[in-house]
């Protein structure tokens, strides 16, 4: 009986959904509609329309009804979080607040199992994010999202090293949400904001892995550079911010690695071999350790292919292969200009949809 009560009361817990959203009226109406079909109430899900020029607005209105939704002045996503928290009352409201992002989509019965699974001895939970079938890019991204969440995520929440929580799937005890500061002016507000988490030692993070969100990722190579651009120079920015590898924390320790991890692969690869080819008068080192990288890589997306169930993964791997090569060319760039010539600057928080969503 005393298992049935827990089981209840947690089912029972007051979880509200916050969607901030700038000229989403493309994809903003199939995201509330897969919250609804997962378990939430129209009644728990806000919107926040940071100034949308399109009918974003009037979409959401037209849902989840006028006292639901709210319009604020061009802020960013950060500062339109804390401001809609604000006017919603969700703080006073809720136990938990869960925030996502208007192109995401919740898989089948998210909610439900969140609602289910949700403890709170921790500060924030966390689900499990897989990228909506797409071009090349996507098929990237779901290579690094499975890997990202079988192995890495599994490994951070044991450690208590998550350096992101995601913003299609964060959801955080209503006690945390007051004392995290939304309006960061971060490039990348959600890595600021679980950094925040660390340092104000304000708890540890759940992964729910049965909780799967489908995130949008960019359909071509430009909309991928610039994305990936965003991310690592907001990451490197964050990083600054909080003085990560200056505080005896194991975030510090985890960044530091990871940080370290791409340049030493740089300087593997690019400056280290082809010296020792130089000075041995032979490229058969470089080709040695080309086949090499091949072959594991290629092993890697089999396996991804395997546990995502998704053959065009394998069949998309000369793609993968030069995209994660451009990815680590793209970091090295954010790292000299952010890090070596600290010529980037807090940005406001604002973020631009232009060419990016479309219709799934």
């Amino acid at each position: 009986m005393t298992k049935t009560l827990v089981i209840n009361r947690i089912y029972k817990r007051k979880l509200a959904l916050l969607i901030a959203a700038h000229n989403e009226e493309t994809v903003l109406e199939k995201t509330i509609r897969s919250a609804i079909r997962s378990g939430m109430k129209k009644r728990d899900i806000y919107v926040v329309d940071d100034n949308s020029i399109d009918n974003t607005g009037k979409l959401a209105r037209s849902i989840l009804g006028k006292n639901n939704v709210c319009r604020v002045r061009r802020s960013g996503k950060g500062l339109a979080l804390s401001k809609a928290g604000k006017k919603f009352k969700l703080v006073e409201r809720y136990d938990w607040i869960h925030i996502a992002d208007a192109d995401g989509v919740f898989g089948r019965d998210y909610f439900y199992i969140f609602r289910k699974n949700l403890n709170p001895k921790y500060a924030v939970a966390t689900g499990y994010i897989k990228s909506m079938p797409g071009y090349s890019v996507s098929q990237f991204r779901v290579f690094e999202y499975t890997i990202g969440m079988d192995l890495h995520r599994r490994f951070q929440v044991l450690a208590q090293t998550v350096p992101v929580i995601p913003g299609p799937t964060s959801c955080f005890r209503a006690d945390v949400f007051a004392q995290v500061n939304f309006a960061n002016k971060a490039l990348t507000e959600d890595f600021d904001v679980t950094l925040q988490l660390h340092r104000k030692k304000l708890g540890k993070v759940q992964f729910i892995s049965g909780a799967v969100a489908y995130t949008q990722d960019p359909r071509n190579v430009n909309d991928f550079l610039g994305q990936i651009s965003r991310w690592n120079r907001g990451i490197l920015q964050g990083t600054r911010r909080h003085k990560i590898g200056r505080k005896p924390q194991k975030i510090d320790a985890y960044l530091s690695y990871q940080i370290g991890q791409n340049l030493f692969f740089f300087f593997n690869y690019f400056i280290l071999m082809p010296y020792i080819a130089y000075v041995r008068h032979s490229a058969s080192i470089i080709a040695t350790l080309f086949i090499f990288d091949v072959l594991t890589t290629f092993i890697l997306t089999f396996l991804v292919s395997l546990r995502s169930k998704r053959w065009d993964i394998l069949s998309a791997f000369p793609q993968i292969y030069i995209l994660r090569w451009i990815s680590l060319g793209v970091f090295l760039k954010a790292f000299v200009e952010v890090i070596i010539l600290r010529r980037f600057k807090v940005t406001d928080g604002t973020w631009s949809t232009k060419n990016r969503r479309y219709a799934t």
